[in-house]
């Protein structure tokens, strides 16, 4: 199974999420703060990161910064409600391999995870998800 980390600190919008890919096969596993998710990304237990910009104890910008400052090289898509091409080109510059802004339409999150992973990462069945 496909294993994603979703680093979210709103558990409205980390329950829809999981939820959401689980329902596509993934094995999502979601923490609240950015300490916990630089922690969680150093395991190598992960296949891919979610990451939103506005965690506490460490944002996201920062722990984006770590990862790839520490050669970890983990495929990271910023998921955050900063929609300026400021905050974007912030993400993609410390090392995002991609962005989408909130509110997202879950077949693009979808389609991006699988563009990083390649399509065969996940079974989603004949539904096809949410």
């Amino acid at each position: 199974m496909t294993r994603i980390l979703i680093a979210e600190d709103e558990a409205r919008i980390a329950a829809f999420v999981a939820k959401g890919l689980r329902a596509h096969g993934f094995t999502p596993t979601v923490v609240g703060d950015g300490a916990e998710a630089l922690e969680h990304a150093r395991s190598d237990d992960f296949d891919l990161m979610l990451l939103d910009i506005g965690l506490p104890t460490m944002d996201g910008f920062a722990v984006l910064s770590r990862l790839r400052e520490e050669n970890i090289a983990i495929p990271v898509i910023v998921v955050s409600a900063r929609d300026s091409a400021t905050d974007r080109l912030a993400g993609l510059e410390r090392g995002a391999d991609d962005y989408i802004t909130k509110p997202f339409d879950f077949a693009d999150l979808v389609t991006r995870i699988q563009r990083r992973l390649g399509p065969d990462a996940t079974n989603p069945g004949p539904t096809g998800g949410t």
